[in-house]
């Protein structure tokens, strides 16, 4: 990693609270930009990239999961954080599925955003930096756990930083069974606040993104009463 501050956007329509969460950011290293829309998020991507995005859900117009599903269908995958005042389990599934990495219900310890920052950012730019230089394969994909980039049959494919710690903690298995207890702790930390449905919903969204048959894996597969397996083997 390089020394510079990682670079923040903030994206609410309320100013006092983007206004606060500057302040705050900035106070703990970061480097924090705001923007009050998809829009205005548009151009501040355009005119310099993010280490990661912190995106209210509850935007007038273009809603939070709106500006989620557009950015990742573009093929963007710098990590989102989703804010939102709704509390709901399914609202929390729902962001995950259209490709944040990580949920925070309103309203929040300050101190716990910035945890959660962190953690995205580690899982993004240092997630597996003991496993310098092995790739694991499963069946046409290859995993390289030093560069964190997938690929298959040559060509790399866009995984969030959330699918890639779950890839990579089935892969660093060794074949073995992980369960949904294990591949929490294991991608996102012990203290990490997943329910077993979102790590199955994150599991489907990996299946489809590494192009394995949600209803025939061949790759990521259901070891039923334990949990997840990848098929894998080692160069």
């Amino acid at each position: 990693m390089n020394n510079r501050p990682n670079r923040i956007v903030v994206v609410d329509d309320d100013p006092e609270l983007r206004a606060l969460l500057r302040r705050y950011l900035s106070g703990h290293g970061f480097e924090v930009r705001e923007a009050d829309s998809g829009r205005s998020l548009d151009r501040e991507l355009l005119r310099s990239p993010a280490d990661a995005v912190v995106l209210d859900l509850m935007i007038p117009g273009e809603d939070g999961l709106a500006i989620c599903r557009r950015i990742r269908a573009a093929g963007d995958m710098t990590p989102i954080l989703m804010l939102t005042a709704r509390g709901d389990p399914i609202d929390r599934i729902i962001g995950l599925e259209t490709g944040a990495d990580d949920y925070l219900a309103k309203p929040f310890e300050p101190r716990e955003l910035v945890a959660r920052l962190v953690a995205v950012l580690r899982r993004t730019q240092s997630n597996v930096p003991s496993l310098s230089n092995q790739t694991v394969c499963a069946g046409s994909v290859h995993i390289d756990l030093s560069s964190m980039t997938v690929r298959r049959d040559g060509s790399e494919l866009k995984l969030t930083s959330r699918e890639f710690a779950l890839l990579a903690a089935l892969a660093k298995s060794g074949g073995r069974p992980l369960s949904r207890a294990q591949l929490i702790e294991r991608a996102f930390g012990r203290e990490a606040d997943v329910s077993d449905r979102a790590i199955d919903v994150q599991i489907a969204r990996l299946r489809k993104a590494i192009g394995d048959n949600g209803n025939n894996p061949e790759m990521i597969k259901t070891v039923w009463g334990v949990g997840y397996v990848l098929a894998v083997r080692h160069d």
